[in-house]
């Protein structure tokens, strides 16, 4: 699909296929969220502009690759979002995290938002907005426009899961902002969960029901 960035690595695959078992342990569950995480945050960030410094290692003087630009933002959507965002941290501690508090009304599917706060300059900044499951879209597309409003300009929207019915969503509401997912499972299911999936990412995450 145009626009979407499936992670195939095999050890992304091992670790989703464990993460799947219902009958796998909130702590088990979280670890590889965050393992997983790591690996998903290398192809997220793959193509992030270079620039080069002078350092000196113990043996010379050499022109150094560093990262260009100011430091980019994660955006969790919460509550969920939070579980990929610790183990991006791991990978680029230095960048910034917004907050973007949304829930989803069980009778409508929509996203209603209650909490948003985000860095500064934003339209200067990479933000990568995460979420576990990109299942209706209707989060996904809200958080990135509360995004846009306050002058985002350059997003990129990272996953666990994705539906079909999901992606379509995103791409046509939000065409500019590219989906990596480390699978598009098959479908959603009457109440607008992904399926086969893993259930409720946030409940799992944090053990509540």
């Amino acid at each position: 699909m145009q626009g979407v960035n499936v992670v195939d690595h095999p050890l992304v695959q091992h670790k989703l296929s464990i993460m799947r078992d219902k009958n796998l342990s909130t702590a088990s569950f979280r670890r590889l969220l965050k393992e997983i995480s790591l690996l998903l945050g290398y192809e997220v960030t793959r193509d992030l502009e270079l620039t080069t410094k002078e350092i000196e290692t113990p043996l010379e003087k050499m022109q150094a690759p560093t990262i260009e630009g100011k430091k980019l933002v994660f955006a969790s959507v919460l509550r969920a979002g939070n579980g990929l965002v610790e183990g991006l941290l791991d990978l680029v501690p230095a960048a910034r995290v917004a907050h973007v508090g949304l829930y989803r009304d069980h009778e409508t599917l929509q996203a209603v938002e209650y909490f948003f706060k985000a860095p500064s300059d934003l339209e200067n900044r990479l933000v990568i907005v995460v979420d576990p499951m990109l299942a209706t879209a209707n989060s996904a597309i809200a958080a990135i426009q509360m995004l846009k409003d306050r002058g985002a300009t350059n997003l990129r929207f990272l996953c666990l899961l994705a539906a079909p019915e999901g992606i379509s969503n995103l791409r046509r509401a939000h065409p500019d902002v590219e989906i990596y997912t480390a699978s598009i499972d098959r479908q959603l299911n009457e109440k607008g969960y992904i399926v086969p999936g893993i259930g409720d990412a946030g409940d799992r995450i944090y053990g509540t029901k």
